[in-house]
């Protein structure tokens, strides 16, 4: 399996080192291609060609976006450029972002950016293998704690509807 890894030179963190610790303890024989970028516009572009160029079966982008209104509408134009990727070629990316307003402190926006990494490289590995609809519907989270089903949660008084 040959899986590739977009990350910036924007982020606060080294995201990717975390993906990679985490694909290859889950698969050792995985192949990885990286590519880094300057910042979130350029994540398109890469994702594509490691898709295109290096025949990626999939490809995990690593964001960073600031707090700022620009770095947003970065976000939201860049990320209708992964979508269009993903279109396109037939392949998944998947988006782990971090945004620096989703945490109140700095140690709080590290958990969440080594919580998320870690859980979306599982995620690419368990998608591309088809095996992530056995995790459907559990309330899983990735950056926070998993929260459960809602189900589970109700136990008998979902049953006396």
């Amino acid at each position: 399996m040959r899986v590739g890894i977009v990350d910036t030179t924007f982020a606060r963190v080294d995201m990717a080192r975390y993906a990679i610790e985490e694909l290859q303890a889950a698969n050792p024989r995985v192949v990885i291609e990286r590519i880094t970028v300057p910042g979130f516009k350029n994540t398109p572009w890469a994702a594509r060609k490691l898709i295109v160029e290096k025949e990626c079966e999939g490809v995990l982008v690593l964001g960073w976006i600031g707090r700022e209104l620009v770095d947003k509408l970065t976000y939201a134009v860049a990320s209708l450029g992964l979508i269009l990727v993903q279109l396109e070629t037939g392949r998944p990316v998947i988006d782990v972002t971090i945004h620096e307003d989703e945490a109140k402190t700095e140690t709080e926006l590290l958990q969440v950016a080594i919580d998320r990494t870690r859980k979306h490289a599982r995620n690419l590995l368990l998608l591309l293998q088809g095996d992530l609809s056995r995790w459907a519907g559990r309330g899983l989270r990735q950056g926070r704690p998993d929260v459960g089903p809602l189900i589970e949660g109700l136990g008998d008084k979902f049953l006396e509807w």
